[in-house]
């Protein structure tokens, strides 16, 4: 049921899955394509030789977009994943359990078009972020119920709990009749 790049356990089930959008790769692609229109123009001006100046500049669009395309986020009821990475990969696995806090930042452009930063604080480690992701609210509160240990799903039957309410009920009537023959005693 998993990708390769993750794993589940019996009764493990993914919870939320997202991936940056690739709105993240602009400042790289527009760094790659000033390099490109700087080597273009110096090309044209100095020297043609200088067009090999194009080769990085592309390259440095091109590894923007695929470092976006390959980032990849999981959380399931047991763990939240993060794999990234162009070239090789780079997979990090954090129990729900060791989640000590999560946050999320929006930039005013963000907030516009709904993207934002979920931050997660791990005990023990470096914490993660997960960039540029859509719904970080959401995504926030959906890791506050993991770590809480909730579905949003209320454990047991409803004859469980109609069992649990007459026993609390029966202790509550025990403990009137024991206050009420103890006033009794008290007062003679």
């Amino acid at each position: 049921m998993s990708d390769g790049w993750w794993f589940q356990r019996d009764g493990e089930r993914v919870v939320w899955r997202g991936t940056p959008r690739l709105s993240a790769a602009l400042p790289g692609v527009g760094l790659g394509v000033l390099v490109c229109v700087a080597a273009a123009a110096a090309a044209i001006t100095v020297d043609v030789r200088l067009a090999a100046g194009v080769l990085p500049g592309g390259g440095v669009a091109v590894w923007s977009v695929l470092g976006v395309k390959r980032t990849e986020f999981v959380l399931t009821t047991r763990a939240l994943w993060a794999k990234r990475g162009v070239l090789g990969r780079s997979v990090r696995r954090v129990g729900t359990r060791k989640i000590q806090n999560t946050a999320f930042t929006q930039s005013p452009t963000g907030s516009v078009f709904g993207y934002g930063t979920v931050t997660v604080e791990v005990a023990g480690g470096e914490e993660l972020e997960l960039r540029r992701v859509d719904d970080p609210e959401t995504v926030q509160t959906t890791l506050r119920e993991r770590m809480a240990g909730t579905d949003g799903v209320i454990p047991g039957s409803s004859d469980q709990w109609r069992s649990v309410l007459r026993l609390t009920r029966a202790i509550r009537a025990s403990v009137a009749h024991a206050d009420s023959a103890r006033g009794d005693d008290d007062a003679s």
